[in-house]
């Protein structure tokens, strides 16, 4: 028999594709056995519940530095931390945003000082190079409408020479304009959908896609899109994309409702695109489900249509929700756990995380499946303090685990503000693994 440092014991492991009855076994942070006869120091009690990996939330906007009112990275990973999401990619439009070394050494610093869960740092379409080579994870979200079309070029490019992934917001300046204009005398908060239309997702998805050969589409909205997508799949083009909970659970009929609280870009949709949505998640076809997590404070929210902030909170309700989708037929347990786990791990390259595996980080989190709760902002710990899913039903952890640590445990923090580690990019991870050789 071996010594362990931890044992999930007898809970029902997603391991293969499935949900199997078996012990999970930890040892250096690392899953060491599945399975087995084995010796622990500690016992975590799995009996009737559900163990998965870890959600990696690879679209977060945790505001720190510059506008921490709105969250922090305490605020923020500890959200993260209680939905089940074991890592997060943060995205540079922080004040000053991400796009030198300076900026980029001074959220690092933050990041590793506040943060309860493992984070990536994206850097901004500045200098791209010095980006990569501190340990920036991408380049990205690209606001496609804060560019033209000849600066988005030599965007792509550097950062294809520099070899990131560009990660961008697609949505078009001149469709927008053109559409906007003739609405900005209007008041109701649905004018928004019809100021940024599906056609200027569509478009802007088609001209990154014919300038760029790899790239990732964030919160992807529309039919339009998601057809452009596929069909540069199937022409052999290296793109990848994601779908954000609230493109897959609200429409535009939610406006009357919510209000400029569902101010977000890109803007709801209708029936046919959320519908397209969810059976593009189901085949595969959209790779992964990211929060874009944005906070906003209430107050902020309640501004008129075209000054609120746009953006929802969501990285503590995104695995909640997603299983009770599954729950509920509308999803399979392999999709949910391949778009928030495998897929992501993937894209951002991250080889030691995503899946419950001999080897990996032991990146779980433990869900009793009978447990289902009421989403309440006041249960949640954002520092948004609101939530568009207030009243809606939702499954969340018991227990989160991290690196075979638990940081969260039964509604309590176990972790110190700090324990989260820095995930760098590629370009550094391969200058480390050539300096050890």
């Amino acid at each position: 028999m071996t010594g362990m440092d931890r044992v999930v014991k007898g809970g029902r492991v997603y391991v293969d594709g499935r949900l199997q009855n078996l012990d999970l076994w930890i040892k250096g942070g690392k899953i060491a056995a599945l399975g087995g006869d084995h010796q622990a120091e500690e016992t975590i009690d799995g009996r009737g519940m559900i163990v998965l990996p870890g959600a990696i939330d690879i679209h977060v906007h945790f505001r720190d530095p510059g506008y921490t009112h709105k969250e922090d990275w305490e605020t923020g990973s500890k959200s993260a931390a209680a939905g089940g999401v074991t890592a997060v990619v943060d995205q540079p439009n922080t004040n000053p945003p991400t796009l030198d070394g300076p900026s980029y050494r001074m959220k690092l610093e933050i990041a590793e000082r506040r943060s309860v869960v493992d984070f990536c740092l994206n850097g901004g379409p500045g200098d791209v190079k010095r980006l990569a080579e501190l340990g920036a994870s991408a380049i990205g979200e690209i606001f496609t409408y804060d560019h033209s079309e000849e600066d988005l070029r030599r965007i792509l490019v550097q950062t294809a020479k520099a070899g990131l992934l560009p990660t961008v917001h697609a949505e078009d300046p001149e469709v927008i304009r053109e559409s906007s204009e003739p609405l900005r005398d209007g008041r109701e908060p649905q004018l928004y959908s019809s100021a940024r239309p599906n056609q200027a997702e569509a478009k802007a998805v088609e001209t990154v896609l014919s300038i760029a050969e790899r790239v990732h589409i964030c919160h992807l909205s529309t039919t339009e899109g998601l057809d452009h997508i596929r069909a540069a799949k199937g022409r052999g083009k290296m793109v990848t994309c994601e779908v954000a909970p609230h493109h897959l659970l609200f429409t535009k009929r939610d406006w009357r409702r919510q209000g400029t609280f569902l101010k977000m870009n890109p803007p709801l949709r209708d029936f046919r695109d959320r519908d397209a949505l969810w059976e593009g998640l189901r085949k595969g076809d959209i790779d992964a489900i990211a929060s874009d997590h944005a906070p906003h404070l209430p107050e902020e929210k309640r501004d008129e249509i075209w000054d609120a902030p746009p953006g929802v909170p969501g990285v503590e309700t995104m695995l909640p929700l997603m299983l009770m989708a599954v729950r509920s037929n509308l999803i399979s347990l392999d999709r949910i756990v391949e778009g928030l786990s495998r897929r992501p791990a993937e894209i951002m390259g991250l080889s030691s995380k995503g899946g419950i595996l001999r080897g990996k980080d032991a990146d779980l989190v433990v869900i009793d499946p009978r447990a289902s709760a009421e989403i309440r902002a006041d249960r949640l710990h954002s520092g948004a303090e609101w939530t568009p899913y207030e009243g809606r039903r939702a499954l969340f952890p018991r227990i989160t685990i991290i690196r075979g640590e638990v940081v969260f445990a039964d509604g309590e923090f176990v972790a110190k503000n700090g324990f989260g580690m820095n995930l760098p990019g590629p370009r550094l991870r391969r200058a480390r693994e050539r300096s050890e050789e």
